[in-house]
This record gives structure tokens, sequence and C-alpha cells, in this order.
């Protein structure tokens, strides 16, 4: 389905993408990327490398952002994009929903250009900006796709990173989803900064916690 279809009012080259990930881990940020793709995207072999981030391996996810930030960095940029990350705090004091949408907004304020629309992964549109919801538009959406590609390479990236600092928890390895791993070691060794105290598995540890200090 082509740009022009779900938009009919609005150019592609003003038109876009944009999608989250991290709402559902019990650790780390969630990070939002809002992608444009320009015309002379589409006449490249870049087109050939647009899924849903779900589709493909983190190698091949992170094959893809390098040649999508290489795109972007070009003289004449095939695609232009924004990232943004909300962290854990932020995620207890809005709610993750309200966490997530705040992340694909300033994802948007990021781009060097302002879109005319922005087409949003999922069913809530963006407060503020002229958007339109697309459920699993990440399916079948090109900008989207670029996007949800981008964030997913961008949250695994910062949460190998905060592995080293935090050893023992596996973030490397399940990202800070709710793995056997990872509440063997939350309630091992306690909670960190990343964790989101909000969500029942940490907050469940946080108090046993309290009991046993008791």
């Amino acid at each position: 389905m082509s740009v022009h279809r779900l938009c009919p009012l609005f150019s592609p080259r003003c038109v876009a993408g944009c999608d989250e990930v991290g709402r559902g881990p019990l650790a780390g940020p969630v990070v939002a990327a809002a992608v444009i793709l320009q015309p002379a995207f589409y006449q490249t072999s870049l087109r050939h490398a647009l899924r849903d981030s779900k589709c493909l391996t983190p190698k091949q996810r992170t094959v893809v952002a390098m040649r999508f930030i290489r795109a972007a960095s070009a003289v004449k940029p095939l695609l232009l994009y924004g990232l943004a990350v909300v962290p854990a705090d932020v995620i207890d004091a809005l709610n993750i929903r309200q966490a997530s949408l705040l992340a694909m907004r300033c994802a948007v304020a990021q781009l060097p250009v302002v879109p005319s629309l922005v087409c949003v992964d999922g069913r809530d549109a963006l407060e503020g900006l002229p958007s339109q919801p697309l459920i699993k538009g990440d399916g079948f959406h090109p900008a989207i796709q670029a996007a949800s590609i981008l964030a997913k390479v961008a949250r695994d990236g910062l949460m190998d990173l905060w592995a080293r600092r935090y050893p023992g928890y596996g973030f490397e390895q399940h990202k800070g989803y709710g793995t056997a791993q990872h509440l063997k070691a939350l309630h091992a060794k306690g909670v960190t900064p990343l964790h989101r105290h909000s969500f029942g598995p940490v907050r469940e540890a946080l108090l046993k916690r309290h009991r046993d200090a008791a």
C-alpha cells in the first residue's frame, strides 16, 4: 500500500513514519524513531531492506540500520530521521502508554524538517501533530518500517551498554524483558535505576527487599 493511497493529500516527501520500541520490558527506556523517506530512496536497493524489525535477526537489523544512517548522512540524504529516548523514571511518572507517545512526539521533533503528516504505528494519534494511526503499520508502511528498525537497534545498543554497567542481569540478552533469567537476577541482586518501578514484577521485588530488611 503506498503513502499516496494512505495519505492522498500529502506528498511522500512530507510524510513521516513513526514507531517505538520497548513498551513491554521491565527495565530500560522506551525508544522511538521518526523517518521521512525521500523519493530517491525508492530508486535504490535500500527499499528491499524495509521490513518490520521483528522479521529481521539482530545482525540483519544492525546492518540495515547502519545503511540507513549512512544514507541519511549523504550529501543528498535518501532519508531523514529523528530518535528519542524516554527513561524508566519518566515511564513510571507518566505510564508506559503516555511515555511511548511522548517518545514518538520527541522523535518527530528531532527531524530536520517538519512533516505534513506523521503515520504512527498503532492505535494512537500524536497530540499536537497532524498524524494518522495505522494498526500494524510496521507490516506495510515503508517509513514506519524504517523507523521500527532504527528504534530497535538504538534501544538494543543502549541495553548492551548498560549490561556492562549492571552485570549479572543479562540485559545484553533479554534487553530488559521479563525472562526467567531476568526475574531471578532481579530478586537476587535487586532493582537498578534502569528498572520500571511501576511494573508489577519490579514492584514485587522492591516489596520483598523491604520485607526482608524489616
